[in-house]
């Protein structure tokens, strides 16, 4: 099979040769032809005598053949600076492309034409102009989230700060607004928390195994999240019997708290959250069901990206990072994490690990 692939590679190579092998005899051909064409033309017009080849003492075809071949040397240099245009066209395209890209204009495009290579580049240029524009996207969206996710808690505690200074409170609003400094000194605590985890970015390699049970450590973390899906009359349905796992506990637990907290914040008022697991081939395979809204699929290709966040109007606790935290840990174990399903009955995030 690989040496089948390389023959491929090594054939779709021979397109662009050949193109430029024609453009090359193309310009030979034509700079003999036009050679002929101007002696005989000097010939004919008497311009130009040719010497005799008769004797050949008088060394007159050395001197016709230098003299075809100075001409046929000043017509092809002529012939390859009009053609050699021709080859060179697509490079200068992708040049001229190039340089509106590096300007910030991501929605250049080009339209190559011809052999299979100037096609696949063609392919490869416009994907990664796609790629950037996406990137320059998630960047902006990034400034305005993390700006308004700090700014919006610092603005109310310094908002109920004031207003705390009043002597005519009374004890029930002295107390309200507290709980609301509280509350948002929590939000302020928690976005320290997960920036201070994206230290994880940095992790190339997991230490720290041990060998645990990961059904009984997705249980602790559901009674860790009581207080949130008490608060919304959320049941738990696990189908799962006891899985064994070798991994890093702590890190692992974080993807769970994290998938969990989402499935409850989105989920509806006494709705069920289900998780499931199945291991096969030396992996388990973890299901976490919820009945929220649906996530369109332009969103699914941003929803592992750091402070993505669907909801644009912030309407909906969140930084943006706990999918990417999540997602991040389970790369590092080996694993893949993907939306499963989503649709109007709901969303399922399926996350694959290996048992060892």
């Amino acid at each position: 099979m690989k040496t089948r692939k390389n023959n491929n590679i090594s054939l779709r190579g021979f397109g662009l040769t050949f193109m430029f092998m024609f453009i090359v005899l193309f310009i030979f051909l034509i700079s003999i032809f036009l050679a002929w064409f101007i002696i005989v033309f000097l010939v004919y017009t008497g311009l130009y005598t040719p010497p005799s080849t008769e004797d050949p003492e008088s060394g007159g075809a050395v001197m016709f053949i230098a003299y075809f071949g100075s001409v046929t040397v000043l017509v092809s240099i002529f012939a390859s600076l009009i053609f050699s245009r021709i080859p060179l066209a697509p490079i200068r395209e992708v040049i001229h492309a190039s340089e509106k890209l590096a300007t910030g204009n991501f929605s250049v495009r080009i339209h190559l034409k011809g052999p299979k290579e100037l096609r696949q580049l063609n392919k490869s240029f416009n994907h990664m102009a796609e790629e950037l524009g996406s990137l320059e996207m998630l960047r902006s969206d990034f400034i305005n989230n993390f700006s308004h996710e700090f700014k919006t808690p610092i603005v109310s505690l310094r908002g109920y700060a004031k207003v705390l200074k009043r002597e005519n409170l009374s004890v029930l609003e002295r107390n309200e607004y507290l709980d609301i400094i509280i509350n948002e000194s929590e939000r302020l605590a928690e976005l320290a928390t997960n920036v201070l985890q994206l230290s994880i970015e940095s992790q190339a390699i997991i230490a720290e195994k041990t060998s645990y049970n990961l059904t009984e450590q997705i249980r602790t973390v559901i009674v860790l999240l009581e207080s949130k899906w008490s608060a919304k009359h959320i049941s738990f349905q696990v189908n799962s019997a006891e899985v064994m796992i070798i991994a890093n506990e702590d890190m692992l637990s974080q993807v769970w708290i994290n998938l969990l907290d989402n499935a409850i914040k989105f989920s509806p008022l006494n709705s069920e959250i289900t998780i499931s697991t199945k291991s096969k081939d030396g992996q388990v395979s973890i299901s976490i069901h919820n009945n929220g809204p649906r996530i369109e699929l332009d969103q699914q290709k941003y929803i592992f990206d750091k402070f993505y966040q669907g909801d644009a109007s912030h309407s909906s606790p969140g930084n943006g990072l706990g999918l990417s935290i999540a997602h991040k840990i389970v790369i590092l174990h080996g694993g893949t994490i993907r939306v499963a399903k989503s649709d109007d009955n709901g969303t399922t995030f399926e996350v694959a690990l290996p048992l060892i």
